[in-house]
């Protein structure tokens, strides 16, 4: 498994003109059906063929990593028919996508806790995890029933239950044991919808992430949205600590 050095801990060997890790918080699908007088699942719909966009403007530019936020821990506070819809649209997409992904050498990942799915979508997500293992395209990473406090006190559980007489961890201890372990921590995150917060989201992996929000709603998020984020986030100075006069020049993007 390869070893992603800590923004905390460490500073990266350089800063991508193409952020190589895009994270994304795609909210505003129910507000956007609501605007046209329909039901919130038919946004839920319209925001799939948002997110299909986006994994093939991010497989275009070169982007490695891309990690969506589809379903928290805490959405299943939700009405009962909309958790029921989005498990249902969760298993038509893993069963109508998946060969599409595996043709265009696309990895997915499904992070988050599987404790409370059904036996049927468990078996679908490790068929289709299985299926992609070896490809070598983009990661796409899809958040359902994930946490950030889950993610880091589930990583220290799991870390203890190895190492029982361990008086104190370090970062390098529990890293391993996060749901996202297997990329580097992401470099640009976005959030559309208007909210300006990072809902319980990789609490441990955003810590130097530069934060982009939106007032788009979700299934208006297109090509040119994204192409924005990165020309905003291609604007920042990345100082991960350090003082703009300690950077090195560089050739820009």
């Amino acid at each position: 498994m390869a070893i992603f050095r800590s923004s905390t801990r460490d500073v990266p060997d350089d800063t991508p003109c193409v952020p190589r890790h895009v994270a994304i918080i795609m909210d505003g699908n129910g507000r956007w059906a609501k605007q046209r007088m329909m039901p919130r699942v038919f946004g839920h719909k319209r925001g799939v063929d948002a997110l299909r966009e986006t994994v093939k403007a991010c497989d275009t530019l070169g982007v490695e990593y891309l990690t969506v936020f589809a379903f928290s821990s805490e959405n299943w506070r939700r009405p009962a028919d909309e958790v029921s819809f989005l498990m249902g649209l969760f298993l038509r997409v893993l069963n109508t996508e998946i060969e599409r992904m595996h043709e265009r050498g696309i990895r997915l990942k499904i992070v988050g806790s599987r404790d409370k799915f059904s036996a049927e979508l468990v078996g679908l997500i490790e068929a289709a995890e299985a299926r992609t293992a070896d490809n070598t395209g983009l990661t796409l990473s899809i958040a359902a029933d994930y946490g950030g406090r889950w993610d880091v006190l589930n990583a220290v559980n799991r870390c203890l239950a190895e190492q029982p007489a361990r008086a104190a961890l370090t970062e390098d201890d529990i890293a391993p044991f996060l749901a996202m372990n297997y990329a580097p921590e992401p470099d640009l995150f976005i959030r559309t919808g208007g909210e300006q917060r990072i809902s319980n989201f990789l609490l441990w992996q955003l810590a130097y992430t530069e934060l982009y929000f939106t007032d788009l709603l979700w299934p208006d998020f297109g090509l040119g949205a994204f192409n924005d984020a990165i020309a905003w986030y291609q604007g920042r100075e990345r100082r991960f600590g350090r003082t703009s006069e300690q950077l090195q020049a560089t050739s820009g993007c």
